[in-house]
Formats: structure tokens, sequence, C-alpha cells
């Protein structure tokens, strides 16, 4: 267990490794600040990979970013990491990039899953403690968590968080002024980096048909800038004729966090927009191939398919799960369920839960 050199004026080094998705990274923030409020004085070195550089001004508690981008300038982070003389390691990602940093290092104690010994010998021996958890038994928050224990941090919250700078809700309100987004308004997120977890573009267009009618509320469509997003909005919209405020890939991924965490409602998938929603307090609606939490966030509806919610889904903002051919949000979980296709979620399903959400937040003004 790691304690606080009282009588050195050096402070306890300390390197995390998570070179997962933007999703990963935000479901290693109470682990990082578990470690922060246990060893306030400790230096944090926190390693990256480079699809998360744009959400780095967000992350808190650590003193140090490093970014592992995959080509001839990680020698400048090899070097970094082995200069620094670390105490102890904490590896979140568990491949051969993060076993080659472990081992540079040098710190006395490397800390990851004991699956690392399962899944290759050669890689096991960077490390020195084999913490029993597997990510396939428990929310993945739960699990970064369980791999800072052994330094003894504790886990006083379980909630992610972002530390959104200024910049990102002033871009935001430039955004809206710009769209002229005057209502409150509904943030739909059809996109993903995976096609598996795409819900089809006729059901998103029937979602715009039933709600692009209301004198409420404003539709906002968002997505990533990669191609195959982009095609995937442009399905969408051939399908419907109503109006809706298209701002795919118009936003950095800041200013598409400030604007969900403004926003009445987020409807999404299994995806970075689910997390940035959780982490900035916002309510969402998700669709896994997502959930209902608590109220200081945005509520959202989460669509998931073949990925299993009980290891994603948000647990800290109010959120409605949809999946598989249930009318109604689910509401229990298992580790172990099959790959569900995202066309077995219904619009009917979709719709629902979205005005069970929007009519909560009314109560809720009202009372």
């Amino acid at each position: 267990m790691l304690t606080e050199r009282r009588y050195s004026q050096k402070p306890v080094k300390i390197l995390l490794l998570q070179l997962k998705r933007i999703g990963d990274l935000i479901l290693t923030t109470p682990a990082i600040a578990a470690l922060r409020e246990s060893f306030p004085e400790a230096q944090l070195t926190l390693v990256v990979s480079n699809e998360c550089a744009d959400l780095l001004p967000a992350i808190s508690n650590v003193d140090r970013i490093l970014i592992a981008r995959r080509n001839v300038r990680d020698l400048a982070l090899f070097f970094s990491v082995a200069a620094r003389g670390f105490d102890y390691c904490v590896d979140f990602t568990r491949n051969d990039r993060s076993a080659s940093l472990a081992v540079l290092c040098r710190a006395p104690r490397r800390v990851v899953s004991y699956r690392v010994r399962e899944q290759s010998k050669a890689r096991a021996r960077a490390y020195t403690d084999f913490v029993s958890v597997r990510t396939r038994d428990m929310h993945t928050i739960d699990y970064n968590l369980a791999l800072v224990k052994p330094l003894g941090a504790h886990d006083n919250s379980t909630a992610p968080d972002l530390d959104l700078p200024q910049t990102a809700y002033e871009k935001a309100d430039v955004l809206r002024r710009k769209w002229k987004v005057r209502k409150p308004y509904i943030v739909l997120h059809p996109g993903s980096a995976r096609q598996e977890k795409l819900w089809e573009p006729r059901r998103w267009a029937e979602i715009i048909d039933c709600f692009g009618r209301s004198d409420s509320v404003d539709l906002l469509l968002t997505s990533g800038p990669s191609r195959d997003e982009q095609a995937h909005v442009t399905a969408i919209k051939s399908n419907t004729q109503e109006k809706i405020i298209d701002l795919s890939g118009k936003t950095d991924l800041l200013t598409l966090a400030a604007l969900i965490g403004q926003a009445r409602l987020l409807v999404t998938v299994d995806s970075a927009p689910m997390h940035l929603a959780a982490a900035t307090r916002t309510p969402q609606v998700i669709l896994f191939p997502m959930h209902l939490a608590a109220a200081t966030r945005t509520p959202q509806v989460i669509l998931f398919g073949p990925t299993n919610p009980f290891h994603w889904r948000p647990r800290e903002s109010p959120a409605l799960i949809l999946q598989g051919k249930s009318i109604e949000p689910i509401t229990e979980f298992s580790p172990v369920q099959p790959r569900l296709p995202m066309r077995q979620v219904s619009t009917e399903a979709v719709v629902s839960a979205m005005d069970l959400l929007l009519s909560r937040h009314a109560t809720a003004r009202t009372s």
C-alpha cells in the first residue's frame, strides 16, 4: 500500500496508463479522483491515446498528461517515461504498448489485472502486482477503481467527472446563436465509430418526424466528422422532411459536451456522447447494440445492441436504456448476455422513453 513520504521532499510519483478510447478515459476519472483524494501530494502522470487528445483540457486531478501517438514521436514519450523515476504504475489498458511503458517506467510496483497472465506470459513479466478482477464481471468504473485499491486509494465516488473549460460553453453559445436555437433543445446523436452500433436511418427519421413538429423544443442533430458518420446523417435526413438543426461535424468534442450538458435531453447509442452526458451532468436517452440517472445531469435515452449495458451504462445520470425487443427500458443487467442487433429497438420504445423523461422534467419544474 502506498503511503505519503512525510519526511522526504520528493512526492510519490504514479504513472497511469489508459490507452483506449474516449469513453474508457472518461470512465477512468473516478479512479484518478480516488488517487488524488487519497494522496493529494502525489505526482500523477497520465498517458492516453492520440484519439483522446481533444478531451484532455477537461481531465482534472493529474499533474501531467502524455500522449501516445503510435508514430515516431512516441520516442519522446518513451524517454520521458523512462526518465521520470516512477514509484508506482497502474495499467488500465493491458496491451503490448502499455506493457512496454510499464517496463520503461521502472516503477518498483506495477499493477494490472491478473488476466494479463492468461493472455500473454511474456507481457505479464512487465508487472509486479496482479489484481483479481476482470472486465467481464463488473462495470468498467468498478474495474478501474479496483486497480488503484492496491495503492490504498478509496473509492468514495463512482461518478465520472469532466471539468469543461469556459471556452467550450462559449463556443456552444456561439453555435446556438448562429443556428437560431432559441428554445429548449433535444440532442440526437446517432453516430458511432462501430457500424454495428448504428440504429437504422429511417428509425431516426421517425423520431425527427415525431418531435420535429413540437413548438416547445428544438431538435439538434450532431455527429463526428468521419465519412461514415456523415453518410449516416445524410441517410437520416433523406428520410424526413421535418425541420432539424444539423450540427453534425460542426463541433469539437468539448463543445459537443457543453451542448449536451445544457440540453433538455440526449438520445444516442452506446458512444462517447453517452459518457460526456454522464460526466458533465446532463440527461439522456441511449440506444444499445443505453438509461435514466440523477437529475443534476442531462437525461438520456440510450440505445444498446451488440454491447452490454452492464459494463458501460451511465449509473450517475438520469438515463433510460433500451435494448432488444422490449418496449420498456431495461432495469436489470447481467454480465453475460447475447449480442443483440440494433434493429430490434423499436421507434415506439424510443418515443415512449423520450416522452417519459420530458414529462418528468416538466413535472419537476412545476412542483
